[in-house]
């Protein structure tokens, strides 16, 4: 029998969890199944996981067919319904040994075909002690999931549930593994990051989780943090973005729009005025900040000059690397039921947001010329630097080696790098069994 066939949908989370699937599948005895991990955030997601069953049906004729993921959480119903589906389980459900088992015996008929309990119930997210994936030079590691937010455009909360922490113990101690196993980079994610520890005891912020990590694991080279929600930044973090030269000087922040009136029928959090005075106080920390950033286009009642609001938010903010959405009525949110954009108009509105992203990139790259950067090899010929931009190298490097690199010119949105023939190559390289 043939092993498991995964396709990930979504987010870097989906990604790390399917690896911990795997492995649990693996353990398990699970053979002759595809399994898809569907994202729920946008209507189309919804569409395109339907679509992506069909086309793997067609693919794996023979195989079991189980549907999973935040699109299955929310919807499940929906895809209990297809044809092409034999089983349907939870986000609860799929981080479950005794799921996996349950599968493996299913083959002889004896687990249910729809497994989706109630996530709001859930109260704690395990560590998935997994080795880490993509690269054998970067391990993401899920600290939290989750959120207590209720955006008015997200239904993520209803995939996901409340915010759960992983305690900072079980975290040092996986990344501490990693490391051992020869990763030279680490990247802290969960669905909502900067409400880590709110469910812990002494509630610790994630500043102090990052300051843990750094002291306690000295022989990390580099820690990275996904996407952040910049109003709840703590005063440990911003410490650590001033003096600890380890923390990457790359945030993705949440922002989502730059019109005061727009944020607030989103229900988000902060204003302009607070993504803009956080943006500048993180560059005067660390003049070498970079920022990426996810912004809607097209909000309901998004009007021309709200959307100039927006548009200036990229320069204001000194956005590098933008993560455009064109608005998507996702059913079940509040946002569903508010006056629409049309729905050219959102398409143009999100084309001209990509432009001015495209500008922003051009004038970061441009900034690097000449400079000297250590560069996380992502492959013999390419790496990234400490601001998650993409270099290119003539000459083969080892994979999972930090290089020291002159940054020569620009090739379309990467730059070209050669080693450093002046100051002395910096090259981190172990034992890499990723």
């Amino acid at each position: 029998m043939s092993a498991p066939v995964f396709s990930t949908m979504g987010c870097r989370l989906n990604a790390y969890e399917t690896e911990a699937m795997r492995e649990l599948a693996e353990a398990a005895g699970v053979t002759n199944a595809v399994i898809v991990n569907t994202c729920a955030v946008t209507a189309e997601a919804v569409r395109k996981a339907r679509q992506d069953i069909r086309k793997l049906r067609r693919q794996h004729p023979d195989a079991r067919l189980i549907v999973t993921g935040c699109a299955a959480q929310t919807e499940p119903e929906t895809f209990a319904r297809m044809a092409e589906v034999d089983a349907v389980i939870g986000n609860t459900e799929k981080m479950q040994a005794m799921t996996w088992q349950g599968l493996a015996a299913d083959f002889i008929g004896e687990t249910e075909a729809l497994q989706v309990d109630d996530i709001m119930s859930v109260t704690e997210t395990a560590g998935h002690l997994i080795d880490g994936f993509g690269t054998r030079s970067r391990a993401y590691v899920q600290v939290q999931n989750g959120c207590d937010h209720r955006c008015t455009f997200c239904i993520i909360p209803f995939g996901r549930g409340n915010s759960r922490s992983v305690p900072a113990g079980v975290v040092v101690e996986q990344i501490k593994r990693l490391v051992d196993k020869g990763f030279n980079e680490v990247v802290l994610t969960g669905v909502d990051l900067t409400s880590w520890g709110a469910d812990l005891p002494a509630a610790p912020r994630l500043g102090d989780l990052v300051m843990r990590i750094l002291k306690l694991v000295p022989d990390l080279p580099r820690l990275r943090i996904s996407s952040i929600d910049s109003i709840e930044v703590d005063d440990n973090l911003m410490q650590a973005i001033a003096t600890e030269e380890r923390l990457m000087p790359h945030l993705h922040l949440s922002l989502q729009h730059g019109d005061d009136m727009i944020l607030k029928r989103m229900k988000r959090r902060h204003l302009r005025d607070d993504a803009i005075r956080f943006a500048e106080e993180a560059r005067r920390l660390r003049p070498d900040m970079t920022f990426g950033a996810d912004i809607i286009a097209g909000f309901p009642t998004e009007t021309e000059a709200m959307f100039a609001n927006s548009l200036a938010l990229v320069e204001d903010c000194d956005l590098t690397w933008l993560h455009v959405f064109p608005y998507s009525a996702r059913p079940g949110t509040p946002a569903a039921r508010m006056p629409a954009v049309d729905g050219q108009t959102i398409k143009e509105r999100a084309a001209r947001l990509r432009a001015a992203g495209r500008r922003q990139v051009q004038k970061h790259l441009a900034a690097q010329v000449g400079r000297v950067l250590d560069v996380l090899m992502e492959s013999p010929i390419m790496g990234r630097t400490p601001q998650f931009t993409e270099v290119h190298l003539a000459s083969a490097q080892p994979e999972g080696t930090i290089v020291r690199l002159e940054i020569l010119g620009v090739e379309g949105e990467a730059l070209l790098g050669r080693l450093d023939p002046v100051g002395p190559k910096r090259q981190i390289l172990r034992d890499n069994a990723g």
